[in-house]
Parts: structure tokens; sequence; C-alpha cells
């Protein structure tokens, strides 16, 4: 689907793209990734952060890459967190600090950011349940979208609101074996 992985692809980028493109795309987790990521319109930044300062400067950075970049460019960007925000409560926590700094550069409405976590818990949950898959990425992932964007994709889609339910579907429809071999990169339930 995307031309072949440069050889001197960072690491967690290529785990990135690979996730998203066997897992997200290929289970059509999100029916809009595909032509974003066919069309190199994907960035993947991986931020070398270790703590909420530095990781709150990579993302309005790249906050303000995207607000002066054309969708037709650039479509979204996925900040990848290898070495910060392990733990998914930290995680959780951290995102109303994303909110805080769309708020304070006034891109609330302009943009969202959507979570995936290596650990990825949905609230009233247990940690196992196959739903939570839906979410869980190599490393902790801040994923920025452009609202527009998502006001069309969701326009153009015939059942946009059964999409979590359809997702949580084919993952239950999955044997543990199965989950497994697909998220190798997740530790064991």
């Amino acid at each position: 689907m995307n031309p072949p992985t440069p050889p001197d692809l960072h690491p967690v980028e290529a785990q990135v793209r690979a996730w998203l493109e066997s897992i997200v795309i290929d289970l059509n987790l999100c029916p809009f990734a595909a032509r974003p990521f066919r069309d190199n319109r994907v960035r993947v930044l991986v931020s070398e952060a270790r703590s909420g300062v530095e990781l709150l400067t990579d993302l309005q950075l790249e906050l303000a890459r995207l607000a002066d970049t054309p969708p037709a460019t650039l479509e979204t960007t996925l900040i990848a967190i290898p070495n910060f925000l392990a733990d998914f409560l930290d995680y959780n926590d951290f995102l109303d600090d994303v909110d805080a700094l769309l708020d304070q550069y006034e891109w609330s409405g302009e943009f969202q950011v959507a979570s995936f976590h290596p650990h990825y818990q949905f609230a009233g949950t247990l940690p196992t349940e196959a739903g939570n898959y839906t979410n869980r990425s190599p490393v902790p992932i801040l994923h920025l979208l452009r609202e527009d964007s998502v006001a069309a994709a969701i326009d153009s889609h015939p059942d946009p609101e059964g999409i979590p339910e359809a997702n949580v579907a084919k993952l239950e429809a999955m044997s543990l074996a199965e989950r497994r071999r697909l998220f190798s990169f997740l530790k064991p339930d």
C-alpha cells in the first residue's frame, strides 16, 4: 500500500507505520486512514520527550506544522512517544494537558487529538477485553487530526456511529491466539 520503508527510518516510526498498515488499515478499524496513508500524507514524528514540557513542546510545534501545511500535502500526524508515559493512567492524565494546549493556542475546533497506548483500557472494562485493542498501539501515540477532515469523513460514511461497535465485534471474533499474533508487539494477556 505504501512505498517500501526507507532503511534510515527510525525503528519506532517503522513499528508505528507497520501497526497503522497491518492493524488500523488492514482491519479497517479506521475507514478513513487508508487514503492519506497511501497518498503519503501521514507523518509519524518520534518524540524523544522524557517530560511533559518536552512533549507539549513537540505537540505545539507539530500542530503549528499542520496549521501551516495544506491537508493535500499533510493530512495528519502521529506523535510516537517511546520514552515517556509508559503507564496508561499517566498517559490518560496527560491528555488533560493536551486539551489545555489546544485551548491555549485556540486550536480547539481546528484540531483534535486521538489517543492510542499499548495498555489502552476503556473505562468500565477489564484490561483483557478485546475492545481495548482498538486503541492499542506499539508505543503511546497522540494522533493529531484536522476537525474539518474528521467532519467530512463522518459525513461521507454510511454509519459513523457504528464504527466503534463494529471494531469491537471484529476483535471479539478473533481468538486470543489471533489477537496475540496480530498484536505481538504487546505483552501477552
